[in-house]
Protein backbone atom coordinates (compact mmCIF):
# COMPACT_ATOMS: atom_id res chain seq x y z
CA UNK A 1 0.00 0.00 0.00
CA UNK A 2 1.25 3.79 -0.92
CA UNK A 3 1.93 5.78 2.51
CA UNK A 4 0.05 8.84 1.79
CA UNK A 5 2.37 12.01 1.41
CA UNK A 6 1.93 15.75 1.55
CA UNK A 7 3.65 18.89 1.01
CA UNK A 8 5.37 21.28 4.06
CA UNK A 9 7.80 24.46 3.63
CA UNK A 10 10.41 22.99 5.85
CA UNK A 11 13.65 24.73 7.26
CA UNK A 12 17.25 23.40 6.15
CA UNK A 13 19.38 25.58 7.82
CA UNK A 14 20.44 29.64 8.64
CA UNK A 15 20.69 31.48 5.95
CA UNK A 16 18.53 28.87 3.74
CA UNK A 17 15.24 30.36 1.76
CA UNK A 18 12.15 27.87 2.93
CA UNK A 19 11.82 25.08 0.26
CA UNK A 20 9.11 22.53 -0.24
CA UNK A 21 9.15 19.39 0.09
CA UNK A 22 7.26 15.82 -0.18
CA UNK A 23 6.83 14.34 3.01
CA UNK A 24 5.06 11.09 4.27
CA UNK A 25 1.66 11.99 6.01
CA UNK A 26 2.54 12.07 9.65
CA UNK A 27 0.87 9.64 12.48
CA UNK A 28 0.15 10.04 16.18
CA UNK A 29 1.75 9.14 18.99
CA UNK A 30 -0.38 7.35 21.72
CA UNK A 31 -1.26 10.51 23.49
CA UNK A 32 -0.87 12.77 20.69
CA UNK A 33 -3.69 13.75 17.69
CA UNK A 34 -3.03 14.51 13.71
CA UNK A 35 -4.85 17.31 12.51
CA UNK A 36 -6.07 18.78 9.65
CA UNK A 37 -4.19 22.34 9.25
CA UNK A 38 -7.12 24.53 8.48
CA UNK A 39 -5.01 27.77 9.10
CA UNK A 40 -1.28 28.60 9.75
CA UNK A 41 -0.68 31.76 11.40
CA UNK A 42 2.74 33.74 10.04
CA UNK A 43 5.03 35.18 12.49
CA UNK A 44 7.95 37.46 12.06
CA UNK A 45 9.91 34.99 14.31
CA UNK A 46 9.94 32.82 11.52
CA UNK A 47 12.49 34.88 10.50
CA UNK A 48 14.68 35.04 12.83
CA UNK A 49 14.95 31.09 12.35
CA UNK A 50 15.60 31.76 8.53
CA UNK A 51 18.01 34.73 9.10
CA UNK A 52 19.85 34.52 12.66
CA UNK A 53 22.30 32.06 13.67
CA UNK A 54 21.77 32.34 17.25
CA UNK A 55 17.86 31.24 16.48
CA UNK A 56 19.63 27.92 15.34
CA UNK A 57 20.14 26.59 18.94
CA UNK A 58 16.31 26.61 19.76
CA UNK A 59 15.71 23.84 16.51
CA UNK A 60 16.41 20.30 17.78
CA UNK A 61 15.62 18.49 14.04
CA UNK A 62 16.72 19.59 10.44
CA UNK A 63 15.42 19.78 8.09
CA UNK A 64 11.90 20.78 10.62
CA UNK A 65 8.83 22.10 9.25
CA UNK A 66 8.04 25.53 10.31
CA UNK A 67 4.91 27.18 11.60
CA UNK A 68 4.01 27.49 15.09
CA UNK A 69 0.17 29.15 15.16
CA UNK A 70 -2.06 26.24 14.20
CA UNK A 71 -5.58 25.68 14.32
CA UNK A 72 -7.31 22.48 12.40
CA UNK A 73 -9.52 19.87 12.88
CA UNK A 74 -8.63 16.53 14.51
CA UNK A 75 -8.39 13.44 11.70
CA UNK A 76 -7.13 10.63 14.21
CA UNK A 77 -6.22 10.50 17.92
CA UNK A 78 -3.83 7.94 19.68
CA UNK A 79 -4.65 4.93 21.81
CA UNK A 80 -4.20 6.46 25.38
CA UNK A 81 -6.29 10.14 23.91
CA UNK A 82 -9.63 9.82 25.71
CA UNK A 83 -10.32 13.94 25.69
CA UNK A 84 -10.25 14.82 22.43
CA UNK A 85 -12.10 13.02 19.24
CA UNK A 86 -11.99 13.21 15.42
CA UNK A 87 -13.97 15.88 13.93
CA UNK A 88 -13.37 18.33 16.98
CA UNK A 89 -11.83 21.91 15.88
CA UNK A 90 -8.74 22.86 18.25
CA UNK A 91 -5.74 25.18 18.46
CA UNK A 92 -2.45 24.08 19.70
CA UNK A 93 -0.58 26.06 22.55
CA UNK A 94 2.31 27.06 21.10
CA UNK A 95 4.62 27.01 24.25
CA UNK A 96 3.75 23.18 25.39
CA UNK A 97 5.36 20.35 25.69
CA UNK A 98 7.44 20.55 22.80
CA UNK A 99 7.81 23.45 20.21
CA UNK A 100 6.04 23.34 16.53
CA UNK A 101 8.39 24.76 14.41
CA UNK A 102 11.56 24.32 16.62
CA UNK A 103 11.25 20.51 18.58
CA UNK A 104 8.60 19.46 16.20
CA UNK A 105 7.05 19.77 12.39
CA UNK A 106 4.90 23.07 12.67
CA UNK A 107 1.95 24.01 10.85
CA UNK A 108 3.12 25.21 7.20
CA UNK A 109 1.96 21.45 6.06
CA UNK A 110 -1.58 19.73 4.97
CA UNK A 111 -1.67 17.56 8.52
CA UNK A 112 0.34 18.38 11.83
CA UNK A 113 0.61 16.14 14.65
CA UNK A 114 0.09 17.51 18.38
CA UNK A 115 0.08 16.35 22.00
CA UNK A 116 -3.23 15.79 23.47
CA UNK A 117 -2.29 18.44 26.18
CA UNK A 118 -0.97 20.94 24.03
CA UNK A 119 -5.00 21.30 22.43
CA UNK A 120 -7.54 23.69 23.14
CA UNK A 121 -10.99 23.59 22.04
CA UNK A 122 -12.10 26.79 19.12
CA UNK A 123 -15.30 28.21 20.27
CA UNK A 124 -18.02 27.57 17.88
CA UNK A 125 -18.16 29.97 15.22
CA UNK A 126 -14.81 31.34 15.76
CA UNK A 127 -13.38 31.20 12.05
CA UNK A 128 -10.21 29.15 11.95
CA UNK A 129 -7.94 32.29 10.47
CA UNK A 130 -8.55 34.18 14.00
CA UNK A 131 -8.18 30.59 15.89
CA UNK A 132 -4.75 30.20 14.27
CA UNK A 133 -3.96 33.99 15.86
CA UNK A 134 -5.16 32.99 19.10
CA UNK A 135 -2.48 30.92 19.67
CA UNK A 136 0.23 32.75 19.63
CA UNK A 137 -0.24 36.66 18.65
CA UNK A 138 -3.46 36.40 21.01
CA UNK A 139 -1.46 34.29 23.80
CA UNK A 140 1.19 36.25 23.87
CA UNK A 141 -0.58 40.05 23.99
CA UNK A 142 -3.01 38.27 26.98
CA UNK A 143 -0.37 37.30 28.70
CA UNK A 144 1.22 40.77 28.36
CA UNK A 145 -1.22 43.02 29.03
CA UNK A 146 -4.03 41.18 31.64
CA UNK A 147 -1.21 38.83 33.41
CA UNK A 148 2.45 40.47 32.95
CA UNK A 149 1.42 44.07 33.36
CA UNK A 150 -1.62 43.32 34.82
CA UNK A 151 -3.84 46.20 33.61
CA UNK A 152 -6.56 47.55 35.56
CA UNK A 153 -9.92 50.06 34.98
CA UNK A 154 -8.13 53.39 35.50
CA UNK A 155 -4.52 52.69 34.57
CA UNK A 156 -2.85 55.23 32.25
CA UNK A 157 -1.35 52.77 29.48
CA UNK A 158 1.35 52.96 26.80
CA UNK A 159 1.56 50.72 23.52
CA UNK A 160 4.54 51.05 21.48
CA UNK A 161 3.93 49.43 18.38
CA UNK A 162 0.82 48.49 16.13
CA UNK A 163 1.71 45.73 14.72
CA UNK A 164 0.41 41.81 14.84
CA UNK A 165 0.95 41.98 18.22
CA UNK A 166 0.46 45.34 19.36
CA UNK A 167 -3.10 46.19 18.02
CA UNK A 168 -3.88 42.98 19.76
CA UNK A 169 -2.98 44.46 23.28
CA UNK A 170 -3.90 47.63 22.34
CA UNK A 171 -7.65 46.56 22.13
CA UNK A 172 -7.17 44.46 25.33
CA UNK A 173 -6.30 47.09 27.50
CA UNK A 174 -9.32 49.46 26.27
CA UNK A 175 -10.79 46.51 27.07
CA UNK A 176 -9.89 46.15 30.43
CA UNK A 177 -10.99 49.93 31.20
CA UNK A 178 -7.69 51.73 30.73
CA UNK A 179 -6.71 54.88 29.38
CA UNK A 180 -4.67 53.68 26.28
CA UNK A 181 -2.13 55.72 24.71
CA UNK A 182 -0.17 53.85 21.45
CA UNK A 183 2.84 55.09 18.93
CA UNK A 184 3.19 53.64 15.67
CA UNK A 185 5.31 54.64 12.98
CA UNK A 186 3.33 53.63 10.43
CA UNK A 187 0.27 55.86 9.39
CA UNK A 188 -1.60 53.25 7.64
CA UNK A 189 -1.40 51.00 11.20
CA UNK A 190 -2.24 54.19 12.99
CA UNK A 191 -5.31 54.95 10.98
CA UNK A 192 -6.54 51.37 11.81
CA UNK A 193 -6.66 52.60 15.18
CA UNK A 194 -8.85 54.81 14.53
CA UNK A 195 -12.36 53.12 16.00
CA UNK A 196 -10.73 51.28 19.07
CA UNK A 197 -10.89 53.49 21.74
CA UNK A 198 -7.50 55.31 22.22
CA UNK A 199 -7.13 58.33 24.17
CA UNK A 200 -4.73 59.06 22.00
CA UNK A 201 -2.23 58.07 18.95
CA UNK A 202 1.71 59.52 18.23
CA UNK A 203 3.95 59.09 15.68
CA UNK A 204 7.04 58.09 17.85
CA UNK A 205 7.81 56.26 21.02
CA UNK A 206 9.48 59.15 21.70
CA UNK A 207 6.44 61.16 21.92
CA UNK A 208 5.15 59.12 24.99
CA UNK A 209 7.65 60.70 27.08
CA UNK A 210 6.36 62.89 30.18
CA UNK A 211 3.27 60.88 29.98
CA UNK A 212 3.52 59.39 33.48
CA UNK A 213 1.83 56.82 32.72
CA UNK A 214 1.52 53.42 34.63
CA UNK A 215 2.94 51.02 32.56
CA UNK A 216 3.84 50.55 29.17
CA UNK A 217 3.92 47.24 26.95
CA UNK A 218 7.02 47.34 24.08
CA UNK A 219 5.78 45.17 21.91
CA UNK A 220 8.70 46.76 19.32
CA UNK A 221 11.97 46.27 20.95
CA UNK A 222 14.19 48.62 18.94
CA UNK A 223 16.17 49.70 21.70
CA UNK A 224 15.22 53.09 21.16
CA UNK A 225 11.12 52.37 21.84
CA UNK A 226 12.45 51.12 25.52
CA UNK A 227 14.18 53.90 26.67
CA UNK A 228 11.35 56.10 25.54
CA UNK A 229 9.15 53.85 27.59
CA UNK A 230 11.03 54.35 30.30
CA UNK A 231 10.89 57.82 30.30
CA UNK A 232 7.13 57.96 29.53
CA UNK A 233 5.90 55.82 32.85
CA UNK A 234 5.35 57.64 36.03
CA UNK A 235 8.27 57.30 39.38
CA UNK A 236 7.58 53.19 40.25
CA UNK A 237 5.86 52.62 37.01
CA UNK A 238 6.34 49.15 34.48
CA UNK A 239 7.66 48.77 31.22
CA UNK A 240 7.12 45.29 29.71
CA UNK A 241 9.53 44.43 27.06
CA UNK A 242 7.58 42.18 24.19
CA UNK A 243 9.22 42.69 21.13
CA UNK A 244 12.49 41.94 19.79
CA UNK A 245 12.96 44.38 16.75
CA UNK A 246 16.38 44.94 17.98
CA UNK A 247 18.97 42.56 20.04
CA UNK A 248 20.14 45.63 22.12
CA UNK A 249 19.14 48.81 24.01
CA UNK A 250 20.57 51.56 25.99
CA UNK A 251 18.99 53.00 28.74
CA UNK A 252 19.62 55.90 31.10
CA UNK A 253 20.56 54.20 34.59
CA UNK A 254 19.23 57.01 36.40
CA UNK A 255 16.42 57.00 35.20
CA UNK A 256 15.70 53.95 35.88
CA UNK A 257 17.07 53.91 39.29
CA UNK A 258 16.02 56.96 40.57
CA UNK A 259 12.19 56.96 39.10
CA UNK A 260 12.36 53.33 40.28
CA UNK A 261 11.25 51.54 37.19
CA UNK A 262 10.25 48.13 36.95
CA UNK A 263 11.52 46.58 34.04
CA UNK A 264 9.89 42.46 32.95
CA UNK A 265 10.78 40.78 30.16
CA UNK A 266 7.09 39.05 28.57
CA UNK A 267 7.78 36.07 26.11
CA UNK A 268 4.70 33.81 24.95
CA UNK A 269 2.13 32.41 27.73
CA UNK A 270 0.14 29.61 28.69
CA UNK A 271 -2.81 27.68 27.47
CA UNK A 272 -5.32 29.46 29.93
CA UNK A 273 -4.00 32.48 27.75
CA UNK A 274 -5.02 31.10 24.41
CA UNK A 275 -8.44 30.15 26.17
CA UNK A 276 -8.78 33.38 27.29
CA UNK A 277 -7.61 34.88 23.61
CA UNK A 278 -10.49 32.53 22.09
CA UNK A 279 -13.21 34.25 24.31
CA UNK A 280 -11.63 37.62 23.61
CA UNK A 281 -11.78 36.98 19.62
CA UNK A 282 -15.08 35.02 19.60
CA UNK A 283 -16.95 37.71 21.61
CA UNK A 284 -15.02 40.53 19.04
CA UNK A 285 -13.47 42.56 21.68
CA UNK A 286 -9.95 41.55 19.56
CA UNK A 287 -10.33 42.69 16.07
CA UNK A 288 -7.37 41.74 14.37
CA UNK A 289 -6.60 42.99 10.75
CA UNK A 290 -5.64 39.56 8.97
CA UNK A 291 -4.71 39.06 5.46
CA UNK A 292 -5.23 35.54 3.91
CA UNK A 293 -2.24 33.79 1.91
CA UNK A 294 -2.20 31.06 -0.73
CA UNK A 295 -0.51 27.75 0.78
CA UNK A 296 2.12 28.30 -2.18
CA UNK A 297 2.71 31.82 -1.09
CA UNK A 298 4.36 30.95 1.98
CA UNK A 299 7.60 32.50 0.97
CA UNK A 300 6.17 35.52 -0.13
CA UNK A 301 5.29 36.15 3.41
CA UNK A 302 8.42 35.15 4.61
CA UNK A 303 9.80 38.07 2.28
CA UNK A 304 7.01 40.73 3.28
CA UNK A 305 7.55 39.92 7.32
CA UNK A 306 11.69 40.34 6.77
CA UNK A 307 10.58 43.78 5.03
CA UNK A 308 8.75 45.23 7.46
CA UNK A 309 5.60 45.88 4.71
CA UNK A 310 2.66 43.41 7.01
CA UNK A 311 -0.07 45.20 9.12
CA UNK A 312 -2.09 43.00 11.11
CA UNK A 313 -1.16 38.86 10.69
CA UNK A 314 -0.69 37.14 7.79
CA UNK A 315 -2.62 33.65 7.84
CA UNK A 316 -1.85 30.46 5.54
CA UNK A 317 -5.05 28.09 4.80
CA UNK A 318 -3.41 24.81 3.41
CA UNK A 319 -5.54 23.55 0.08
CA UNK A 320 -6.75 20.47 -0.68
CA UNK A 321 -4.04 19.73 -3.09
CA UNK A 322 -1.56 19.68 -0.59
CA UNK A 323 -3.20 17.27 1.57
CA UNK A 324 -2.38 13.86 0.06
CA UNK A 325 -4.49 10.87 0.92
CA UNK A 326 -7.38 11.73 3.39
CA UNK A 327 -6.67 10.73 6.75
Amino acid sequence: MKTPRMQAWRWTGTGRPLTLHDVPLPTPGADEVLMRVRAAGMCHSDVGELDEPSWADKITRNPITLGHEIAGEIVAVGDEVTDWAPGQRVGVHPMGRTVPGYQRDGGYAAHHVAPAADLVAVPDGLADELAAIGTDAGMTSHHAVAVVAAVRPGDRVGIVGLGGLGQLGAQLAVHLGAEVHAAETDPAARDLAADWGLAATYADAADLRGLELDVVVDFAGFGTTTAAAVAAVRDGGTVVMVGLGAEHTTLTTADVVRRRVRIVGSSGGTRADVEAAYALLASGVLRPTIERLPFAQVPDGIARLRAGTVRGRLVVAPSAATAGAPA
